[in-house]
């Protein structure tokens, strides 16, 4: 059991204050901090005891991981536990699956696209199915709607020029129907776009200052068309289930889930991978055809969840193998111990207050922003708050068939 130095990625839509503070570093930060990451990305891997998490795990795959976790993902950490720091909206875009990304992955090694190129799509061969955990208020777009919700939106803010595909969507309402109006605007020629996004964006105005039932979407959609003008993903966006979670609410995303983040500050859980299917809202490679392989287009409300409560523990069950995330959260007078068993391979990050964290021949304090690394062949862990209302996170692989 080790304390964790993690990287810090600078993107532009990060904060100059979250992870900062949640480091106890000085505020602001000299630029935007987008992601903490803990874990062995080789990209940007954790360090322990002045080695990358990466090295460590080669040296002792077994050790570190468990007989059959190092057997089934060939020594490599299968997750990749973020905290997101979003001040801007994040890139429209989607994952693939374990196969699309094998048979991309294979197919640009090939053609001998580089791994680090900006045009790459599958610079792994892995899938990227992710959760996301809300710290704070969390903004996101994710999941079609219901065609049949969406052309109700799209008639409150018709204009002329959108009204061919308003048809397009009322004439189809399923998948198919979805799949065609998002294929037709995210081709479109940019001379289309820029005729038919002004007057969209004048009626989602009118919508506003009428407090339409559609007032959020429109708000959302005159957000991103000012900070992406002339963007397809602005229409793109409008197809999107618009979700306002709550500290503790969580989605998740499986592969062809169509998804942006747009505020908020978030715990998130992912496969180890980097492929990433962007669709708009960014100045970054767009892959149209890709993104047509391997997007969902079913649709219906995405599910929200708080975990399963045992104790001062919530587990969010999801259907991905590569990772379990659990929520431990204690009340103000609540001290109850939260055991973590061995076996396996375990990171905490510590959100809110203190922890010490125990075995039978260690015992660590963990402050708010401190990490732990807890490999499979040390004996299960005891966690408990050192200050009242004390929160962490918990991130292991998702339970082997």
């Amino acid at each position: 059991m080790e304390l964790l130095e993690n990287p810090v990625r600078p993107y532009a839509w990060g904060s100059r204050t979250t992870i900062a503070d949640l480091l106890g570093r000085p505020v602001p930060a000299p630029h935007p901090e987008a992601e903490l990451w803990m874990g062995a990305h080789p990209g940007d891997p954790s360090r322990v005891g002045g080695e990358t998490l990466v090295d460590v795990l080669a040296k002792d795959p077994a050790g570190q991981l468990g007989a059959d976790v190092a057997a089934r993902w060939d020594g490599r950490l299968p997750f990749l536990m973020k905290v997101l720091a979003a001040e801007e909206p994040l890139s429209l875009q989607a994952h693939p699956s374990a196969e699309q990304a094998a048979e991309g992955y294979a197919r640009e090694e090939k053609q001998g696209v580089p791994r680090d190129a900006a045009t790459r799509n599958y610079p792994d061969p892995t899938p990227k199915p992710e959760l996301v955990c809300a710290l704070t208020e969390f903004d996101a777009l994710a999941g079609f709607r219901d065609p049949h919700r969406t052309v109700e939106l799209l008639r409150a803010v018709e204009t002329p020029g959108m009204s061919p595909y308003v048809e397009l969507l009322a004439a189809d309402p399923n998948r198919e129907g979805l799949r065609a109006l998002f294929t037709t605007w995210i081709t479109l020629p940019q001379p289309a776009i820029d005729a038919l996004l002004p007057e969209l964006l004048d009626e989602c105005v009118r919508h506003v200052k009428d407090h339409g039932p559609f007032e959020l979407e429109c708000r959302t959609a005159l957000e991103l068309g000012e900070s992406y003008p002339g963007d397809a993903g602005v229409l793109a966006a409008l197809l999107l289930n618009r979700l306002v979670l709550g500290p503790g609410e969580a989605i998740f995303l499986p592969a062809g889930n169509l998804h942006a983040y747009l505020r908020g500050t978030a715990l998130e859980i992912l496969a180890n991978s980097d492929n990433v299917l962007r669709g708009g809202l960014t100045p970054k490679h767009v892959d149209v055809p890709e993104l047509l392989r391997v997007l969902d287009f079913g649709y219906g409300d995405m599910t929200v969840t708080t975990g399963e409560r045992n104790g001062a523990r919530n587990v969010y069950r999801t259907t991905a193998p590569e990772f379990e995330l659990s929520r431990l959260e204690w009340r103000e007078s609540d001290t109850t111990p939260v055991t973590l068993p061995a076996g396996t391979p375990r990171i905490v990050v510590t959100t809110e207050g203190e922890l010490t964290a125990n075995t039978n021949a260690q015992k660590l304090t963990l402050p708010r922003g401190q990490a732990v690394w807890i490999p499979a062949d040390d004996p299960e862990v005891t966690l408990t708050p050192a200050t009242p209302g004390a929160q962490a996170f918990a991130a292991t692989p998702g339970h082997l068939p």
